[in-house]
């Protein structure tokens, strides 16, 4: 088991996750139960898989929730660009966003490749 709390990829996805939902306050109110929902759990996700997996009990289990939580960010990628073709994001908005979900994107794939 880790202790996920000590890892930066943890850390960090989850102020992304706090950064996701400011910036989703602005979504249209009849997207509350679909768009922005769905962009806010993916961006929760993230960070708890990454949490899920350091309590298991092997480090392929603990790979295996890194790869859940890329599959999450890849998810937010589609959701945010989707809101960004409505119109319900501004470019600048979607950019900012963009730089961390891969950021972090690049930082489980790195903490995935030295635990193989």
């Amino acid at each position: 088991m880790h202790n996920y709390r000590e890892l930066k990829v943890w850390q960090q996805s989850v102020d992304f996750a706090v950064e996701v939902y400011k910036q989703t306050k602005a979504l249209p109110p009849e997207e509350k139960y679909g768009l922005t929902s769905q962009i806010r759990r993916s961006a929760v996700s993230i960070a708890s898989n990454i949490a899920e997996g350091a309590g298991r009990n092997t480090d392929g289990e603990f790979n295996q929730f890194h790869g859940i939580a890329y599959g999450s960010s890849c998810e937010l990628d589609t959701q945010l660009i989707i809101a960004n073709k409505l119109n319900f994001i501004k470019d600048q908005t979607f950019e900012e966003l963009e730089t961390g979900y891969l950021g972090l994107q690049r930082m489980i794939y790195s903490l995935k490749k030295s635990i193989r």
